[in-house]
């Protein structure tokens, strides 16, 4: 059952937490190996032609620890969702641009298809076992309603 009390399949809403869990998981490796070399990760995102290598090391870190904390949580899913999907399309343009390398092409290819999994989460919310849907149910106001 959603967050608004609707009928899903009796493995949806696993599926939905399954599915954050494994999206996130590159994120928050990524993001807490950065954490460890903010100099390495700088001048790695000057190489590649990042807009303020500094400020966007930050950035990175924003984004791949809270903002993947948040959506593996499932607490504001939809728009975490789409912030991920955002960031993976940049990543994709910015740091796997070389597509006549077929390293590059897959790792390209891969962040186009984690924004199509965040697309989806974006669409259909974080399903019942998520915060959003917790705090619904309590009625706290801090979660996000379903559209479903």
């Amino acid at each position: 059952m959603d967050v608004n009390g609707t009928t899903t399949r009796p493995h949806d809403d696993a599926a939905a937490l399954l599915g954050r869990l494994l999206l996130t998981a590159l994120f928050l490796t990524s993001g807490w190996a950065k954490l460890f070399a903010a100099a390495g990760t700088t001048a790695y995102f000057a190489k590649l032609g990042v807009p303020m290598p500094a400020v966007s090391y930050y950035l990175a870190l924003v984004v791949e620890l809270l903002v993947a904390a948040m959506f593996l949580a499932g607490w504001f899913t939809r728009w975490t969702a789409l912030v991920l999907a955002a960031w993976c399309v940049g990543s994709a343009i910015f740091g796997h641009a070389e597509i006549g390398d077929r390293n590059q092409w897959i790792h390209f290819l891969k962040n186009f298809g984690l924004a199509g999994g965040f697309l989806q989460a974006f669409a259909f919310g974080g399903g019942a076992y998520s915060l959003d849907a917790f705090m619904n149910r309590r009625g706290s106001g801090l979660g996000e309603r379903s559209y479903r």
